[in-house]
């Protein structure tokens, strides 16, 4: 059903491509490619792309906004600690391209706008799909929130383990 569902190659493909043009240059120079940045990219995509989902489902059938936002609420519940690691990796790449606090600010400022935008643009896409169809995948977004598909710990568990071994900074 993740396949289908979210079509989330080509949503993951969408933030690869926005992380890779608003990451900062120096980020590019030390750590050029590298499958860190390549599964932090691929996992933290999943998860905009969800979240443009239940938003584009939201506005398109207001109807069903109850029973989506239960199931994402319930969905992101069980993902917190994920999601908290993910911001929290993010935001370590992006500082270790920083040359200062001033400049963290503007390049952690430059990435969340464009995620935002980005987001925007996907979830634009995703309303412009031929209303039928749309309406059986939003119906079904509930039941994938809830079920196993959705379990980004075992559906990106090698990017997972490829981010775990470098460990996180203790706040």
């Amino acid at each position: 059903m993740i396949h289908r569902l979210c079509t989330l190659a080509s949503l993951i493909r969408l933030f690869a491509l926005i992380f890779l043009i608003v990451t900062p240059p120096a980020t590019h120079a030390a750590e050029e490619r590298t499958e860190y940045r390549m599964s932090l990219t691929d996992v933290y995509g999943a998860y905009q792309s969800i979240l443009a989902r239940k938003e584009a489902c939201s506005s398109a059938f207001p109807q069903m906004r109850g029973v989506t936002d239960n199931a994402y609420s319930g969905w992101q519940a069980r993902h917190k600690k994920l999601l908290d690691e993910l911001d929290q990796r993010l935001n370590m790449m992006i500082r270790s391209a920083s040359r200062d606090e001033k400049d963290y600010a503007k390049n952690i400022g430059k990435y969340e706008g464009a995620i935002l935008r980005q987001r925007e643009e996907v979830k634009q896409t995703l309303l412009q799909q031929p209303r039928a169809e749309f309406e059986l995948e939003c119906k079904a977004l509930p039941e994938f929130l809830k079920g196993a598909d959705s379990d980004l710990e075992k559906e990106f568990a090698e990017q997972l383990a490829v981010l775990r071994k470098r460990p996180l900074v203790k706040k």
